[in-house]
């Protein structure tokens, strides 16, 4: 029996000498050590600083030099965060290391991890410096706020149809110039409609008719006060937003990232606000990507394979960085609202064959790679024109048309 389970043994080559794999949970972290001229071991630390302090302290003593770590949830972090300056750690997909049902401990976990990493098997994940990291905690905080006042003025939709009143109807924006002024006079007590609707502005379409019909309601002393509140909570958040502005643009003085931000704003649908978001996510330098094509394989906005007996099967994107791909995609809806250039020239030629959805991501992986070489070369943007794909496809298209010709009858002898 022996003999057989040593059979059934599968030995790699090792890469690394000394190793250490962790499996981390909220209160305790189980570690296994292994290498060249030390006895593989196993200990169980909580998670306070005292205690990853010396777990770091006895990696220190048996000369660890590599540490891989199961990325669980923010459990990570704190490990991490003392832990990186003396070791190389690589943070690890927990999807890339699941093991066999029924056969699963923590400490089987640690020492499968720390197999794995001696082996050279196992592929760390993406963690930008400490600094990139910090304006990246700003960035996705602000887009949580500015996700908070879309709700609240939801909310105030809800309210006023509650009240019977359709001012989101003839209105073209709730937050727009003539609606803000009258839900503030509303909030304020004001019941004649013949007042608010003085506060019409000249060129609105809808006319003073429509307007009337559509303030005349039943509001309650209760509908004034929930309005009231939740106009206090927008421009409570709206203060908020403004200080993070305020953080952001001190955070990119201070990691010299200001050229980059004027670098990628010269890309057609990429503003300062989310040339801000793009570094903060994928940081300034590309060293850490190999190419352009890995980082857009990241950052979830290149096809994925799964091919099967010869049969290739769903392509779908990949998850990737979800923070990332969402700025990617805005700044593609964007770059389709530009005339004359190159994005929108893709986006039309994708649309109609494709759908929406697959030709803005495909415009976001444009507008990733041009960022990616833009942030390596320290250059701007270049335009090369929305009749690029027309003269690189023009023989192409003389050939559909001269063909769409002739099944409509049309002798194009002379035009061949």
């Amino acid at each position: 029996m022996e003999k057989q389970k040593k059979q059934q043994q599968v030995e790699f080559e090792q890469v690394v000498s000394r190793g250490c794999g962790i499996d981390i949970h909220k209160k305790v972290l189980v570690a296994t050590v292994r290498g060249t001229g030390i006895k593989e071991e196993t200990r169980s630390y909580d998670c306070f600083t005292e205690s990853i302090e010396k777990f770091r302290d006895w990696l220190k003593e048996l000369e660890i030099t590599h540490v891989a770590i199961e990325s669980t949830g923010v459990y990570w972090k704190p490990v991490y965060n003392i832990i990186e300056d003396g070791f190389e750690v690589l943070l690890v997909n927990a999807r890339h290391l699941k093991n066999i049902p029924g056969n699963k401990t923590d400490k089987k976990d640690s020492k499968r991890i720390a197999k794995l990493l001696l082996a050279g098997l196992l592929k760390g994940s993406f963690i930008p410096p400490r600094p990139t990291r910090n304006l990246r905690d700003v960035t996705r905080y602000k887009r949580k706020v500015v996700g908070q006042i879309s709700s609240e003025k939801n909310r105030i939709h809800k309210f006023l149809e509650d009240a019977n009143i359709k001012l989101s109807s003839v209105v073209s924006n709730l937050s727009g110039a003539t609606a803000t002024k009258i839900i503030d006079a509303i909030i304020g007590g004001q019941e004649n409609v013949g007042e608010l609707v003085k506060l019409r502005h000249g060129r609105m379409k809808s006319t003073v008719k429509e307007l009337a019909a559509a303030l005349t309601g039943k509001l309650t002393d209760h509908h004034r006060f929930m309005l009231s509140m939740v106009k206090k909570s927008i421009e409570s958040k709206k203060l908020l937003i403004k200080e993070l502005d305020s953080q952001i643009d001190k955070l990119l003085k201070e990691n010299e990232m200001v050229l980059d931000i004027k670098l990628l704003s010269t890309i057609p649908g990429v503003d300062k606000d989310s040339a801000a978001y793009i570094l903060a996510e994928i940081g300034n330098d590309m060293g850490q990507f190999p190419d352009e094509q890995h980082l857009a394989s990241w950052a979830g906005v290149s096809p994925g394979n799964n091919e099967s007996a010869g049969k290739k099967k769903s392509g779908r994107t990949t998850h990737g960085d979800k923070w990332l791909k969402t700025m990617i995609v805005q700044c593609a809806w964007a770059a389709t609202r530009t005339k004359g250039t190159y994005l929108r020239s893709k986006y039309d030629s994708l649309v109609g064959r494709r759908g929406k959805k697959r030709a803005l991501i495909a415009v976001g992986h444009k507008i990733l790679v041009a960022a990616y070489f833009i942030l390596k070369n320290k250059e701007t943007y270049k335009e090369i024109g929305g009749d690029y794909l027309d003269k690189l496809n023009k023989d192409k298209q003389i050939k559909r048309h001269l063909q769409k010709l002739r099944e409509l009858g049309v002798d194009v002898s002379h035009a061949a």
